[in-house]
């Protein structure tokens, strides 16, 4: 009950609470759609005859995978390596695993699978980008704390 409560009484038209958010989330999905579109395209082009629902799994997890060690890099530009990494895995995993599933859901309805064409890329990303969206402004306006830095 907290919660919603907290959630309606939230200023929702915080402009540079937003694009704080948006670069948050930005930085995120660069992370999570190197390793997600990396994998997939390594099956569609080694062809490697992997059930649909294994390849997105492991797409999921490889994005996961380089967000975290995309933000490691940047935050060790900022702070000790050992910090920068825990400071990485302790990210929202909530973010990740809704942008990584909106990406894969958008892309398995469109194509049919886990293939990657040139016109369902933009449509995963936008889909990546504005699923957590709104989770992350959240989490910034309400805990001061940001998926990535």
């Amino acid at each position: 009950m907290a919660f919603a409560a907290t959630i309606t009484a939230l200023n929702w038209r915080d402009g540079p609470i937003w694009k704080q958010a948006s670069v948050n989330t930005s930085w995120c999905l660069l992370g999570c759609a190197i390793g997600d579109m990396g994998t997939i395209a390594f099956f569609q082009f080694t062809g490697i005859p992997w059930p649909t629902l294994a390849i997105m799994s492991l797409a999921i997890v490889n994005g996961i995978l380089t967000s975290i060690a995309l933000e490691t890099f940047i935050l060790s530009r900022q702070m000790a390596l050992n910090l920068a990494f825990r400071t990485a895995i302790g990210m929202s995993l909530i973010s990740m695993v809704s942008m990584e599933i909106a990406m894969n859901t958008v892309d398995v309805l469109l194509t049919g699978g886990a293939r990657l064409t040139w016109w369902v890329i933009p449509i995963m990303l936008l889909a990546g980008f504005l699923t957590p969206l709104p989770y992350n402004y959240w989490r910034l306006k309400a805990l001061g704390k940001g998926c990535c830095h």
